[in-house]
């Protein structure tokens, strides 16, 4: 949108903001207009409802539709706003990570759980503070699961790692902004490649699972805007696992736990890795629409 808008009430230019992105078939048109407004208005949501006759500058006016247009053409709210949230907070993003999706918090759920779990089969209090652990987060793109855990576990040792440089300094920004730098040490590595002789009681991953032979049916967005070595695992998409699974064995103290986010149809390939006298007390977790997104099990 080139002219600046007759009528620049909040009202207005949210409403005029929808109807451009529901012209261009955005999935959550009306979610991403408001995001959009929010952010070149530095208000919150509950500002926009109390204030729809408001009137915004001109300057305002225009750097909003050129987020409009912008994300029409398929960049993601989340890279136009430079955030998104997860576990309670909220996380830099940008295109070298992986944007942080609602459905990976099933991680952090289920490791906690599964950690509770183990303490009360040792006779211990279920409510746990870390202390004595070592985790460690493969793959960390934004840092997201890696700084949960450190909020919710603030006696561990955590370890997040990743290939990539770029991702590795947005992450480290990210634990940064909540006070979790010197909680939390980055590694550059390929799995466990800069580990040595460090053992876990921990791992977690959320491993890139997207197949290359599907590439042309994932949204537009995540096709040409998130990085590709965080999104395909191989061409059928689980290739990683087997490696993954192999060294986590290695590397996992025995009775340790091992956490792996799934695919919308991984369960049938990364399951039987873990079907071995190598693992035990093997568990899935659905999301809320009934996929198996985590599975979780023990070093024997």
């Amino acid at each position: 949108m080139t002219d600046v808008a007759i009528d620049r009430s909040v009202r207005s230019l949210l409403k005029q903001g929808i109807g451009q992105l529901r012209e261009s078939n955005v999935p959550s048109f009306t979610l991403a207009a408001e995001l959009l407004l929010l952010y070149v208005v530095a208000r919150d949501r509950t500002w926009l409802y109390a204030h729809p006759e408001e009137v915004l500058s001109a300057d305002t006016t225009r750097q909003y539709f050129a987020l409009i247009q912008r994300r029409a053409h398929g960049e993601p709210t989340q890279h136009l706003t430079g955030k998104q949230e997860f576990w309670g907070l909220e996380f830099e993003v940008s295109p070298d990570v992986l944007i942080p999706r609602p459905e990976t918090e099933h991680l952090i759920e289920v490791a906690l759980d599964r950690l509770a779990l183990r303490e009360l089969r040792a006779g211990r209090s279920p409510r746990i503070t870390g202390k004595g652990l070592t985790l460690v987060d493969v793959g960390t793109g934004s840092g997201c699961i890696a700084t949960a855990l450190a909020k919710e576990l603030p006696g561990a040792v955590i370890y997040a790692t990743d290939i990539s440089a770029a991702a590795l300094d947005v992450a480290r920004r990210n634990a940064a902004r909540f006070g979790l730098a010197d909680r939390i040490r980055f590694l550059e590595s390929n799995l466990f490649a800069a580990f040595n002789p460090v053992r876990f009681d921990l791992i977690v991953s959320n491993p890139p699972y997207v197949g290359r032979r599907t590439a042309e049916t994932l949204a537009r967005e995540v096709r040409e805007h998130e990085p590709e070595v965080a999104l395909y695992g191989g061409e059928e998409g689980y290739e990683l696992y087997a490696e993954l699974v192999v060294q986590s064995h290695e590397f996992l103290k025995p009775g340790g736990l091992l956490v792996l986010e799934l695919g919308y149809d991984g369960l049938a390939a990364v399951q039987p890795l873990l079907d071995s006298r190598y693992w035990t007390n093997i568990s899935v977790t659905n999301d809320l629409a009934g996929i198996s997104r985590a599975i979780a099990a023990e070093r024997t």
